[in-house]
């Protein structure tokens, strides 16, 4: 992921990510959905990419020591995610802000439980991965959320709308960057706005940066907002994994970075006896991802790269339907409402394409498409939606 930190090469082979891999019976979520029926899975967001060599060779080293045993964090893992935020932000990080998590939304959760009390509000802006709109209520506080502003050319805080929606009983911002759904990457601006509207009365901030290893636009980089300076960092937790960049999400290794040491407590005595710690095989992956995956994530990037111009391409030809150019994730949003479609991804489902409900991330209208996969299955599901399109009347048409 980064080049400062690749000390071993993982790979003389090139990595290949056009070959279809058959995850048929592995019991994937992704695919398991569908079993049985001819509908391509571009849904939840995992990629049908084969992970790093590197990885999957330090696993089965693991694997071969034979004991896996309760396993604290890696010494070197700690060391390699310090270096690796302060290269490639400039964040100086100290080890003991990092809480290690067995999942970015279990992050989530435990936030909603460590900021404010019962009862306070949990602020966030949709449309916005799903967890999001569901951790408050696991936590009894009340959510709250504002819509971003599409200005045309790309999606947008309403910082008038936030700065009315706010309260004193306001506790928390969810937020999410690199944006997923709608695949922004928040420039400074933006973000230091966002912090200033959010000053005051003890209110915490917890990003969700698990996307930050997959920015596509290429003139734009990923800014950590604890990142912008101290006084913001102060009040928030700032969530990452390596699981997204390397597709490796099932093996469940997240973290938190929390320089706050009274928020941090905080967050520890929300974790207390509920949250697991991170597996050893989970430790494993993410060292050899972030030490060793550096050719193989700069191949991904271009290959994403690729996939999300076919995507943007073939979805603003088809009539009715529109996106955005997707600024970072390999996830696209794609607006529906002007087809007159009422169910837009059963519509696609039984065209032979499954996509993400819109209404699951707080706007119906839209769906969310997955182009982490091989390019010969997006240029078929791609295919298919067209066909379909075709053959339904939309409003105004003859």
């Amino acid at each position: 992921m980064v080049q400062a930190m690749t000390h071993a090469d993982e790979s003389t082979l090139t990595p290949d990510f056009d070959t279809l891999i058959d995850r048929r019976g592995t019991a994937s979520e992704k695919w398991d959905k569908y079993e049985g029926r001819d509908i391509l899975p571009l849904w939840v967001a995992d990629m049908d990419f084969r992970s790093p060599e590197a990885v999957i060779a330090a696993l089965h080293k693991r694997v071969d020591h034979g004991i896996f045993g309760y396993t604290d964090p890696p010494h070197k893992l700690v060391e390699v995610v310090c270096s690796m935020l302060e290269d490639l932000y400039e964040w100086t990080v100290e080890p003991d802000w990092l809480v290690w998590l067995p999942g970015l939304v279990c992050g989530i959760n435990v936030a909603c439980r460590a900021a404010g009390q019962e009862g306070d509000e949990i602020l966030t802006a949709i449309p916005v991965y799903p967890p999001f709109l569901t951790a408050p209520a696991h936590a009894n506080r009340q959510l709250k959320a504002i819509p971003l502003i599409d200005n045309g050319d790309r999606w947008v805080f309403d910082f008038e709308r936030l700065r009315d929606a706010l309260t004193p009983r306001t506790s928390l911002f969810l937020l999410c960057n690199p944006h997923n759904p709608v695949g922004r990457a928040f420039v400074a601006d933006e973000l230091a706005s966002l912090a200033s509207c959010l000053e005051g009365y003890d209110r915490i901030i917890c990003s969700d940066e698990i996307h930050c290893g997959l920015i596509l636009d290429t003139d734009k980089r990923h800014i950590p907002i604890a990142a912008l300076n101290p006084e913001i960092a102060e009040r928030t937790i700032t969530l990452m994994a390596p699981s997204k960049t390397f597709n490796i999400p099932g093996l469940g290794c997240s973290f938190a970075v929390i320089s706050n040491p009274s928020l941090r407590k905080r967050f520890y005595r929300a974790m207390a006896g509920i949250v697991p710690p991170v597996n050893a095989l989970g430790f494993t992956a993410a060292l050899a991802a972030y030490l060793e995956g550096h050719s193989w994530h700069a191949t991904l990037l271009a290959y994403l790269r690729e996939n999300s111009m076919l995507v943007e391409e073939a979805v603003n030809r088809m009539p009715g339907m529109s996106m955005h150019s997707v600024e970072a994730t390999y996830l696209a949003w794609i607006d529906t409402r002007s087809t007159g479609l009422k169910e837009p991804a059963a519509f696609f489902e039984n065209a032979g394409v499954g996509l993400s409900d819109g209404r699951y991330f707080g706007t119906p209208g839209f769906v969310r498409l997955n182009f982490g996969c091989p390019r010969v299955m997006l240029r078929e599901a791609l295919e298919r939606m067209s066909r379909a399109m075709q053959r339904i009347s939309l409003p105004g048409r003859e």
